[in-house]
C-alpha cells in the first residue's frame, strides 16, 4: 500500500535552518557551494558551453567569471531561478529550506516575516522555487504497477449549509485537478480544463505505463474510456471505501495535503498560479523518502 498523508508527515529535507546559517554565513560561501553543485571542478560558460573561463578579478562582484570564447561575463546563477537576483543568496537558500520543509507549504507573508523581505519579493521567490519543482517533476518515469487515479476541485469560498450553494465535487465551479499515483511510488497531478473521458485518458496515457499495470478509480463514468487501454478496477464509494487492494486511499491522501495547504496556509490563490502550487505538493510527495531533498532541489534548479 502507498503512504497516506500521515505516513510522510515528517518530510526530510536534509537541511534545517540552523544548518543553512552555519554552512552559508556569507555570499562567498553560498557561491562556493552553488559552484560545486553546478560545475564540480569544471566551470563552463552557460552561454556558449566553453570551458575556457577564468574567475573575474573584481572585489566588488563576488562569483563573476569571464569566458575567453564568447567574451561574456557570468556567474553560477546565470540561466537559473536565481539569475540576476538582488536578494542575498543566504536568503535564497533559507527560502528553499523553508519551502521544502513545510509539509503544508508556507505563505508569502510568513516567508517575508521569517526572512525580512517584502511580501512581493517573498512571493516572487516562492513562485520561482515552485517553477523549478515543476520542471523537476516533468522528468518522472511512467508510473507502473497498481496506480490510482482521481480528480479533486480546488478554490471557491468556504462551504455553507445552504441548499444549492458552494457545491462540492463534480459540477462545482471550482478548478478541477486530476492526479495519478503509483502505490509506494510517485504522484503526478495537474490542473485540467475539464474531467471528460477523453481528457482524463490523454492525461493517464502521458503518465502511466499500461504494461503490467492496473488502474484503480472510483465509479465516475468518465474513467470507462480507459478500459480498452489498461486493466481497470472500480471502487463504488456509494457502498464502500475499498476492498483489499482495491481502493483509492493513496491518491485521496495526497488530495488531503493539497487541500490543507489551500485552506490552512494560502486560503486563496489565483487559478493561473494553481499549477505551481500543485507542482509543489507533487515534488514534496515524490521526495518524501529523499534524505537530501534540499540538495536534490538545488542540483535540479542549477541544471542546464
Amino acid at each position: 500500500m502507498g503512504l497516506t498523508w500521515w505516513g510522510w508527515a515528517t518530510t526530510v529535507s536534509g537541511m534545517n535552518l540552523m544548518q543553512v546559517f552555519q554552512r552559508f554565513p556569507d555570499q562567498e560561501s553560498c557561491f562556493e557551494y552553488l559552484e560545486r553543485v553546478r560545475w564540480a571542478d569544471r566551470p563552463a560558460c552557460p552561454l556558449c558551453g566553453s570551458v575556457k573561463v577564468a574567475r573575474k578579478a573584481d572585489a566588488y562582484r563576488v562569483g563573476r567569471w569571464n569566458c575567453h570564447d564568447c567574451r561574456s561575463s557570468f556567474n553560477v546563477l546565470s540561466g537559473t531561478i536565481m539569475a540576476k537576483t538582488r536578494v542575498p543568496l543566504q536568503k535564497w537558500l533559507l527560502a528553499v529550506c523553508l519551502v521544502t520543509n513545510a509539509k503544508k507549504s508556507i505563505s508569502s507573508p510568513q516567508l517575508a516575516r521569517d526572512l525580512d523581505l517584502t511580501q512581493q519579493t517573498a512571493h516572487y521567490m516562492q513562485q520561482r522555487i515552485r517553477s523549478a519543482m515543476a520542471d523537476q517533476n516533468g522528468g518522472a518515469e511512467l508510473l507502473q504497477g497498481i496506480v490510482e487515479a482521481d480528480e479533486t476541485y480546488v478554490g471557491g469560498k468556504p462551504r455553507r449549509h445552504t441548499k444549492g450553494q458552494n457545491k462540492r465535487g463534480r459540477g462545482t465551479r471550482k478548478q478541477p485537478v486530476v492526479g495519478v499515483v503509483e502505490r509506494g511510488g510517485k504522484v503526478v497531478a495537474a490542473a485540467t480544463p475539464n474531467v471528460r473521458g477523453k481528457n482524463l485518458l490523454r492525461f493517464l496515457k502521458a503518465h502511466v505505463d499500461p504494461e503490467g499495470s492496473v488502474l484503480i478509480t472510483d465509479e465516475f463514468p468518465a474513467y470507462n474510456t480507459v478500459k480498452p487501454w489498461i486493466p481497470h478496477a472500480v471502487v463504488n464509494h456509494r457502498t464502500t471505501f475499498g476492498s483489499g487492494l482495491t481502493h483509492t486511499n493513496t491518491i485521496e491522501g495526497f488530495w488531503s495535503l493539497l487541500k490543507r495547504s489551500w485552506y490552512g496556509t494560502h486560503h486563496h490563490y489565483r487559478k493561473t498560479w494553481l499549477p505551481l502550487y500543485v507542482a509543489e505538493q507533487c515534488w514534496k510527495y515524490n521526495n518524501r523518502r529523499n534524505p537530501d531533498a534540499f540538495g536534490s532541489f538545488i542540483a535540479g534548479a542549477l541544471a542546464p
